[in-house]
């Protein structure tokens, strides 16, 4: 939290100004000549002076993402908000992220349920249209241990809230009911919930991990949370499922050409049957406006004494047309294929949004400019600069240091951890640079404040550096052979035993033996010989992968040629190691060109990285330059997924031989 930031913006009269028009109810204020990260301080100065719900909304999520991480910075994570939203609604509904949709669920729940901090939001998550905030509410299940659960009206709810049943849960927003044991994965759940019933009476509750079913804690409670942000019970569904039928009826009657018309009816049928079984699927989101008539937005989520910021209007306009046009042109293709009817709406009016609004509102522009169709009753113009680049430059930052000195201006430098503080400190004293105040803290941006005599810079500004983000990366990685369960497994498909080779998996049958019934997996292999295999020993099987336009060989079971591929591949492999042996001893007595050691440069230049390294990249990095500085030749591959940070991994052992070499 960068409360002294907030504190010198809190002395500026212009800031009082706003804060005091916001207390004496004034409908509209304008205000100019801040950008950056000085527009979010100043935004959160506003709200601590206030104390009211606040909604920021600007032009695109690039921009959101960017004011939400100063405001969180400048407060703290649990009183900023990010509502996420790509461009183009209609595009989104069809193909937006499990990571995305439940960061919008849980924001409309915080929202639903009386959050008061800031919420940033791009255009078009304004322009969504939503389920009315009561019914999100109180679309959530709480369940404690000891407690009692009725199985129908569970599954009832979770499925309303767009939960999906499945024999086993491996994936967020599944749930599955055996017996008396009910697993579910909530959207905003690191870790999947096993319930266990005795009757109707909870017996206990355990979080477990999905890719491999093992329980790991037991819970007292846990709160359920839908899993779609289309949450509807029957009569909703049935409705909207009417009303399309009427709709798809009027526009046959419009549609001359005969395919278009079969294109159409096809496919809204097999919709509305859907709707009328009550079974979620993913193009439902085109239906909302029938489910819920209330046109409700976010705006509808916020509290009343909401005070609505508006970045940059003109840019808003701007991207509202633009949307406009996008939306329509996305609208036509989907007429025109057959996969929608004009009358279902996905969004509001852009007018709507920007003119029919229900809160207190503070234009933001960096420039003063009028805004069309308004009246601000405050109009203030804020003087601030952008901060200069440095670029390690520091005969530069020193002089600029002696003259904010000079002017009776505090200097405050941010950086993102207490060993950079400390970083910054030993190179202001080799320069013998007059220490400022060191904060510890993320910016986007540095910025001047003539008015309260404030200047602020960013480790960025003074090192040319970006600020360093954690990479976000997939903790899912497929494994095609594997078999977790048997119901990956599909009639049919061809499976590798570890005794008996390839065969075709024929589906699961239970079989009496000795009196005690035992589930069993039946493979069919050449002769129509057939072998069960107990459930509990599905570790001997593997998924066959391999050429899908080829089948492969299925042998005969209790032959020999199984046995004779085994002896053969495992002959090869003996060849192969002999040969590797050989060139292992070859390259150890070969001499190699050994590099040094990290020089400074080279951590200047890795310090310039924009993100945090993973513990595999960290790993990678430190192995290959141990290989490099060895004097033997180098045996080693980088390999990874696309998007993993080989490049970031490469380019500092390219640097490091650039650099030898160089030299």
């Amino acid at each position: 939290m960068l409360q002294a930031l907030i504190e010198a913006f809190s002395q500026d009269p212009d800031l009082k100004s706003i804060a005091g028009g916001v207390t004496a109810g004034m409908k509209e204020q304008l205000v100019s000549g801040l950008s950056g990260s000085a527009r979010q301080i100043m935004l959160s100065a506003l709200y601590e002076e206030v104390r009211r719900p606040m909604l920021v909304v600007t032009h695109n999520m690039f921009s959101a993402q960017k004011i939400a991480e100063d405001l969180q910075e400048a407060l703290s994570p649990e009183q900023v908000l990010l509502y996420p939203a790509n461009e183009l609604v209609a595009a989104e509904s069809a193909v937006s992220s499990p990571e995305t949709l439940a960061q919008r669920i849980d924001v409309l729940m915080k929202c639903a349920q009386g959050f008061s901090g800031i919420v940033v939001a791009p255009f078009s998550g304004l322009r969504r249209l939503l389920p009315a905030p009561e019914v999100m509410a109180n679309a959530q299940i709480r369940i404690q241990d000891g407690g009692t659960l009725n199985i129908e009206a569970f599954l009832t709810q979770m499925i309303e809230m767009g939960y999906e049943r499945v024999e086993r849960v491996e994936s967020k927003g599944e749930m599955s009911i055996r017996g008396g044991i009910i697993d579910f994965y909530p959207m905003t759940s690191l870790l999947a919930y096993r319930v266990e019933l005795f009757d109707d009476d909870i017996d206990s509750i355990r979080t477990f991990d999905p890719s491999d079913q093992r329980s790991i804690d037991k819970v007292k409670e846990v709160t359920i949370t839908p899993c779609k942000e289309i949450i509807a019970d029957r009569r909703r569904l049935d409705y909207a499922a009417d009303a399309a039928a009427v709709m798809l009826e009027e526009q046959i009657e419009k549609t001359a050409d005969r395919q278009a018309k079969l294109r159409l009816r096809e496919e809204m049928e097999r919709e509305m049957e859907l709707l009328r079984e009550h079974v979620y699927f993913p193009e439902i989101y085109k239906y909302i406006s029938l489910l819920y008539p209330e046109k409700c937005t976010l705006y509808d989520y916020m509290q009343k004494d909401t005070v609505l910021i508006l970045d940059e209007p003109a840019r808003l306009l701007e991207t509202a047309r633009q949307l406009e046009r996008d939306e329509s042109e996305w609208n036509l293709h989907l007429l025109q294929n057959g996969k929608t009817l004009p009358q279902l709406h996905l969004s509001v009016e852009n007018e709507d949004v920007i003119y029919e609004r229900p809160f207190q509102t503070i234009f933001m522009s960096i420039f003063l400019r009028q805004v069309p169709h308004t009246q601000p009753q405050n109009i203030l113009n804020f003087i601030s600069r952008g901060m200069q680049d440095f670029h390690g430059q520091m005969n530069v930052l020193k002089s600029e240091m002696e003259r904010w000195h000079k002017s009776g201006v505090r200097v405050m430098m941010l950086a993102s951890s207490e060993e950079r503080l400390e970083r910054m400190r030993r190179v202001l004293q080799d320069y013998a640079i007059d220490e400022p105040i060191m904060v510890q803290g993320n910016l986007q941006t540095g910025f001047e404040m003539p008015s309260i005599h404030l200047a602020v810079i960013t480790e960025g500004e003074m090192f040319s550096q970006k600020q360093r983000k954690i990479r976000k990366l997939s903790k899912n990685i497929d494994n095609a052979e594997r078999i977790k369960s048997y119901t990956e497994l599909k009639v049919g498909d061809y499976v590798v035993h570890q005794n008996h080779g390839i065969g075709k998996y024929m589906g699961i049958g239970t079989l009496e033996i000795n009196g005690i019934h035992k589930d069993y997996m039946h493979i069919l292999y050449a002769g129509g010989d057939k072998l069960s295999v107990p459930i509990e020993q599905i570790d001997l099987i593997q998924k066959y992968v391999g050429s899908e336009d080829k089948e492969p060989k299925v042998y005969k079971l209790g032959g020999n040629e199984w046995t004779r591929v085994k002896n053969k591949v495992r002959s090869s492999v003996q060849d192969i190691a002999d040969d590797l042996i050989k060139l292992y001893a070859e390259r150890q007595s070969t001499t190699g060109f050994g590099f040094e050691k990290d020089t400074p440069e080279q951590q200047e230049f890795e310090e310039m990285f924009p993100y945090d390294e993973t513990r595999d990249q960290i790993r990678a990095i430190e192995e290959i330059k141990k290989d490099m500085e060895q004097s033997r030749p180098m045996d080693r591959l980088l390999c990874g997924d696309v998007g993993y940070g080989k490049t970031e991994v490469a380019i500092r052992a390219a640097f490091k031989s650039a650099w030898k070499v160089n030299r």
